[in-house]
């Protein structure tokens, strides 16, 4: 998919989730059939553009395809110079967050926030397109549908984003006031595509092959953004690939296979936080991978007490080790999508 003078691999993205997709979350899903992959928020605050948090979301070391980050934020001028940070630490796409609907993040005007206030929203983009056309780097928006039921204004804001040059709009079908409860809709997303030239993305509830067929169909959308249904399941877009192309479901992967990947993962998310951090930050991970798996309660149980790489990575070897035991591929488990993280 084009996207200004660059192109995607294909239309099935990975959604930017704060906590989530790290390098290696996304090095992971570019490996598995992901087009294209978009970084956790980085916030446009100088005074913490240099934590350690923040670097660690600037890492993009040996991630293929296009490097695309999202920065969060409500100074117009701040904005635009995070932009310009980013692209000289190696950013190739710039995204701007109007959709994140956390609390603490909404509450400092930033992230759907933005959505109330259509001028303010309008100067950041203004501000971030023309630090960016500087470099020749493509603007993209992620947003909702609104901010309430009462107040859907997507239509109008993307319109507004196009005419100011932003190259691609995201959209989850919620409001802001919605957060994840309820259902995704896509009526909205429909109607922002019939009135744009620019690529239109559809994000939410997009959990199985055939639900991301059918919204592309229902919604006409360019490409489908996947958020949750990928924790634990980075196969996924291999998956909908497949049946996009063929009509047909792949089954479900090796045993052996997901132990190797989850094993890779494990090493390289290492490599970014560090033996310390790195076993703490990986037990929401393979807590994700196990969920719903045979004997996945006890063994999560005993995961949350190791205190070595060394230790986790043997664990999880042998808890697959265990599974395969009893078939070679992993069984299907119920997919459950209500974890709170910020997509």
């Amino acid at each position: 998919m084009q996207l200004g003078h660059r192109l995607t691999e294909n239309n099935i993205f990975v959604a930017p989730m704060a906590g989530v997709t790290d390098r290696p979350f996304r090095t992971l899903c570019k490996k598995l059939g992901a087009g294209y992959a978009v970084s956790e928020m980085v916030t446009s605050r100088p005074d913490l553009i240099h934590s350690a948090k923040t670097q660690r979301r600037l890492n993009h070391e040996g991630e293929s395809g296009l490097i695309a980050v999202q920065i969060a934020g409500t100074e117009p001028e701040a904005m635009a110079e995070a932009a310009l940070f980013n692209i000289q630490r190696g950013a190739q796409v710039i995204d701007i967050n109007m959709g994140c609907p956390a609390k603490k993040v909404c509450n400092k005007w930033a992230g759907s926030a933005l959505m109330q206030d259509e001028s303010l929203a309008a100067k950041i983009i203004e501000a971030v397109v023309e630090a960016c056309a500087t470099q020749n780097v493509p603007v993209t928006l992620k947003m909702r549908t609104g901010w309430s039921e009462e107040v859907k204004n997507a239509s109008r804001i993307a319109l507004l984003a196009q005419n100011i040059g932003v190259q691609m709009i995201t959209i989850h079908g919620r409001t802001r006031e919605l957060g994840y409860k309820g259902f995704a809709e896509y009526d909205t997303i429909k109607h922002v595509k019939s009135i744009l030239k620019i690529p239109v993305v559809a994000n939410g509830d997009i959990d199985t092959p055939q639900k991301a067929a059918l919204v592309l169909a229902e919604t006409g959308a360019d490409a489908v953004m996947i958020g949750r249904a990928a924790m634990g399941r980075p196969w996924i877009f291999r998956e909908i690939t497949h049946f996009l192309e063929t009509g047909r479901l792949l089954a479900s992967p090796l045993i052996a296979e997901v132990k190797a990947l989850m094993l890779e993962h494990l090493e390289d998310h290492y490599s970014l936080y560090g033996p310390v951090l790195g076993v703490r930050s990986a037990r929401k991970h393979i807590g994700w991978y196990v969920k719903g798996l045979p004997g996945y309660e006890s063994f999560k149980d005993s995961m949350n007490l190791l205190q070595a790489t060394q230790e986790q990575l043997v664990s999880v070897g042998n808890y697959f080790d265990r599974l395969a035991e009893r078939s070679d591929r992993l069984p299907v488990a119920t997919f459950d999508i209500s974890e709170k993280v910020y997509e």
